[in-house]
C-alpha cells in the first residue's frame, strides 16, 4: 500500500508570477467527493464484499461507507486509510484521473484478493476496477481439493478458463471436462458453474466477461 506525499499549503503566489493556466484548475469538493464514491464502489464490487462486509473490515459504520459511496459525505483522511486498507487499494492513486504511466504495475503482494469465496482456493483481482462487470481477470490458485462453485452470472456472461499449472474439473451447467495444464475452456455462465482441483494443487487464469 502507497502512501501518498503531503504537500504543505503554498502561501499568496509573488506579484511578478505569471498567472495560472486554466488547465490547472483544481477540483472543488464535489468532484472530489463524486470521484472518491466511484472509486471505492467499483473496489468494494471487485471484491464482492457488501457495505456490512467492509463496515466490519474497516471500522467504519455501515450508513458511513454508504453515504460516502453516494458522494453524500466527505471522509476524513483516517475514514479514508481504514476504508482503502480493507478494500487493498492504492490509498495514493484514489483521486488520480489524469494519464496513467505507458506500464501500469500491480506488484503480486498489492493485487486485491477476494475472501470468502469457494473452498482451498485464492482468488487475486488482476483488472482495473472500473472493469467490473464488464472484463474481469483473476488468478486462481488452489490447493488439493479446492472447488470454487458459482451461481449464475447475468445472462449472456462467458467466462474464459485457462490452467496454468496442475488439471482443473470444470462442469458448467450439464456439461463437464477435465483441463490439464494450458489448455482453455470457454463457457457459458448464466448458469450454475464449478472448478474443482481433485488431483492437486492448481493455478488458472480465469476471464469473465460480462458478469
Amino acid at each position: 500500500m502507497c502512501w501518498a506525499a503531503v504537500n504543505k499549503a503554498r502561501g499568496p503566489a509573488p506579484l511578478d508570477r505569471a498567472p495560472r493556466s486554466p488547465q490547472t484548475t483544481p477540483m472543488n469538493d464535489t468532484d472530489i467527493n463524486t470521484r472518491l464514491a466511484g472509486a471505492l464502489r467499483a473496489a468494494r464490487q471487485a471484491r464482492g464484499l457488501s457495505l456490512d462486509a467492509v463496515a466490519k473490515l474497516s471500522g467504519v459504520s455501515r450508513s458511513m461507507v454508504s453515504q460516502i459511496e453516494r458522494g453524500e459525505s466527505s471522509p476524513t483522511v483516517a475514514t479514508l486509510w481504514n476504508l482503502t486498507t480493507a478494500l487493498q487499494v492504492d490509498f495514493a492513486g484514489l483521486l488520480d484521473s489524469g494519464a496513467r504511466a505507458g506500464i501500469e504495475i500491480v506488484r503480486e503482494s498489492a493485487a486485491p484478493v477476494i475472501a470468502a469465496r469457494g473452498q482451498g482456493v485464492r482468488i487475486r483481482i488482476l483488472s482495473p476496477p472500473d472493469q467490473v462487470g464488464a472484463h474481469e481477470v483473476y488468478d486462481l490458485r488452489f490447493d488439493a481439493g479446492g472447488v470454487l462453485g458459482s451461481s449464475p452470472h447475468a445472462k449472456g456472461c462467458r467466462e474464459h478458463l485457462t490452467v496454468i499449472d496442475g488439471s482443473l474439473d470444470l462442469t458448467a451447467g450439464p456439461d463437464a471436462q477435465t483441463l490439464s495444464a494450458g489448455d482453455t475452456a470457454r463457457y457459458s455462465a448464466d448458469q450454475p458453474h464449478a472448478i474443482a482441483a481433485k488431483d492437486g494443487p492448481a493455478r488458472a487464469l480465469l476471464i469473465v466477461l460480462g458478469s
